[in-house]
Formats: structure tokens, C-alpha cells, sequence
């Protein structure tokens, strides 16, 4: 699939789901239309190079980014938001990680995962190997919830604020096709899988997520609050088991992390 049929493929997926939200007109500028109408470059049938090399999403990509900067599906958290966290990383990960919606840290910055909690997640990615340039990070929703009367703290989204941005994340998993996905937090797991049984019975045990091996486990804020080394054990058992299910090699000092001397 070459990158005009795919960001072809993620047109029409957006489209639908404006139909499906009640649109049914839409402002195109003509410009936009000359280069919709222009043909897909041929393949040429003598290339032979290697066909397993990752696709370049960067267009379609870019295209998501663009059209989530400027939604207004949410009135309400568009008029309060300071920017759209669309998500960072890499695009052709194999591991991605999905919260629940970004905080005020976030929201300031537009990037996912950068407070207290977002440290401790980075703190996580590099002792399994990765690093935040070489994973996938984002969430749920792309604004972070408003909290009228609040003047500090969070609020968990609410189902119809996921139901209606998680067409967004949706568009971003199908382009990076990651091999894992850890979803961090009851919220998560509930807007991806409808679950709302509690994360604690979840965590351990691999769903599938559109054909992707998904692992349920706390948030890190969750770790903030309880440092219990047994808790953060139950967080690095999972990892170890994303870790086992991406063929990765443990060491005998990441298997060890968290136990008891």
C-alpha cells in the first residue's frame, strides 16, 4: 500500500465517521480537490527492492495531525483547551502506550505524557530498552477535559467525549501498525476495549485490539501515589511480558527489578 492509498483510506475513514456524527456538508477548497482528482504514482513492476521495509506515513501522518489541530467535534474542550496532544514518537513503532487524556502540563506543552507522571513513564520506556523517540505515546482524547470551577487537578473523560475523538487515535494505530500496545489506566482500557471492569483484575493478561496483542496495566500516576514496591513489581511484570511478546531479550537485572533482596 503506497502512502496516497493509505492517507486515501484515512480520508474516507474520517469522512465516515463525520457522516456517522450527523455532518452531511462539507467546505472544500478547490485546491484540495486538483490534487484529490491527480492519479497515484504507478509502481514500477521491475523494482525489486525490499518490500518488508516500513511504508513512509509521514503524509498521512502529517494529514491526521492537521485535521485533529483544528477539531471542534467537542465545543466545550476546544474552547478551553490551549493546544491538541496529538501524540509523539515514532510512526513505525512496534510498541505504543495510550493513556487516557492529557493533563496541564500536557495541554500546556502539546505533548503527551511530559508531567509528573509522563517522567516516571519515560523512567519505564528506557528501563525496557526503549526511549521515547523509538515508541509510540498518546491518548484517548486529544484535548485535555475542561474542569469548569476547577482551579486545579484532572477529571476523567467522559464516554461520549471518547467516542467521539477516538476515531483520531484509531487512524493513528492503523498507520504506525504496532505489535504491542499497552493501554495505561482504567480509562484506556475502557475507551479502547468498552471494559469498565476495574484495572487491577485487567492488568496481567493480554487483549487483542484490532488484531494487536494489547496488555492492560496502572497508570503511572497510579505509582505516584502508591509506592508500594509491590505495585511497581505488578507494572514491571507486565512490561516483562510486552517485552517477552516483542521478542526482545530480557536480562537477568530487568527480571530482577522490584523484587525483594
Amino acid at each position: 500500500m503506497n502512502d496516497y492509498t493509505r492517507l486515501l483510506e484515512a480520508t474516507e475513514r474520517h469522512l465516515q465517521a463525520l457522516k456517522a456524527g450527523g455532518v452531511r456538508f462539507l467546505a472544500v477548497e478547490s485546491e484540495t480537490l486538483r490534487q484529490l482528482r491527480e492519479a497515484p504514482p504507478l509502481s514500477d513492476a521491475s523494482d525489486t527492492s525490499d518490500t518488508s521495509a516500513p511504508e513512509n506515513t509521514e503524509p498521512a501522518m502529517a494529514a491526521l495531525r492537521t485535521r485533529a489541530a483544528v477539531c471542534v467535534k467537542c465545543p466545550h474542550l476546544a474552547a478551553s483547551r490551549k493546544n491538541v496532544v496529538f501524540g509523539v514518537g515514532d510512526n513505525h513503532a512496534a510498541l505504543m502506550f495510550v493513556g487516557e487524556a492529557p493533563g496541564v502540563d500536557e495541554d500546556r506543552q502539546g505533548e503527551p505524557f511530559v508531567g509528573a507522571a509522563g517522567q516516571l513513564l519515560t523512567r519505564i520506556i528506557k528501563t525496557m530498552g526503549f526511549s521515547r523517540e523509538t515508541v509510540y505515546i498518546a491518548n484517548i482524547l486529544k484535548c485535555r477535559p475542561d474542569t469548569p470551577g476547577q482551579r486545579a487537578g484532572n477529571r476523567k473523560p467522559t464516554a461520549g467525549e471518547m467516542k467521539t475523538c477516538l476515531p483520531y487515535l484509531l487512524e493513528q494505530i492503523d498507520l504506525i501498525r504496532p505489535k504491542v500496545i499497552v493501554a495505561l489506566g482504567a480509562t484506556a482500557v475502557e475507551g479502547l476495549l468498552g471494559k469498565t471492569e476495574p484495572i487491577g483484575k485487567l492488568r496481567g493478561r493480554f487483549q487483542v485490539f484490532r488484531d494487536i496483542p494489547l496488555m492492560p496495566t496502572f497508570h503511572p500516576s497510579y505509582l505516584l501515589r502508591n509506592q508500594a514496591l509491590t505495585e511497581k513489581r505488578k507494572v514491571w511484570e507486565d512490561m516483562l511480558q510486552v517485552l517477552e511478546k516483542l521478542n526482545r531479550p530480557v536480562t537477568a537485572k530487568q527480571r530482577g527489578y522490584f523484587l525483594k533482596a
